[in-house]
């Protein structure tokens, strides 16, 4: 008799459910390397990031240069209104006439051309104004500078 007594499992086989399980587990590891190590694939988050920020910047290109281009025109004083309140006005104030900032009716420190406030905006200045151009685009900053420049007239 070689029956000792104690429970042995080693002739027990795995439940089918687990099985699967761990089979799947292996066939989702393999094709995951395939697809997503470099070496395999070559697939890289590396060129991927480099096509979309070539893509942006052809769009950046692609937009007008002119600050200026909106002025005097009513929809877009309009939205550039809108924008100006949820953005700066609170340190602006909702009519431009300053609080935190300065006041943009006036003569201002760095300039009051259409290009001097677009270099404000977009890129921010020393000691207070943090640069806006990446949340706001072109095309809303051009906006706001219409709104400022119908409040000096």
């Amino acid at each position: 008799m070689s029956d000792s007594g104690v429970p042995h499992e080693g002739h027990n086989k795995i439940p089918k459910g687990w099985m699967t399980f761990f089979i799947g587990v292996i066939i989702f590891l393999v094709v995951y390397i395939a697809r997503f190590t470099p070496a395999i694939s070559g697939w890289s988050f590396y060129k991927q990031y480099d096509e979309e920020m070539k893509a942006g910047a052809k769009a950046a290109v692609a937009a007008p240069a002119e600050p200026g281009m909106y002025i005097g025109k009513a929809d877009a004083v309009a939205a550039g209104k809108s924008e100006f309140e949820t953005t700066c006005a609170a340190c602006h104030m909702a009519d431009a006439s300053g609080g935190i900032g300065p006041n943009l009716k006036v003569a201002l420190k760095y300039g009051s051309t259409p290009a001097d406030l677009y270099e404000s905006i977009a890129n921010g200045r020393p000691n207070g104004m943090p640069p806006f151009g990446q949340q706001l685009g072109n095309d809303k900053i051009y906006k706001i500078i219409a709104f400022i420049e119908s409040l000096r007239k």
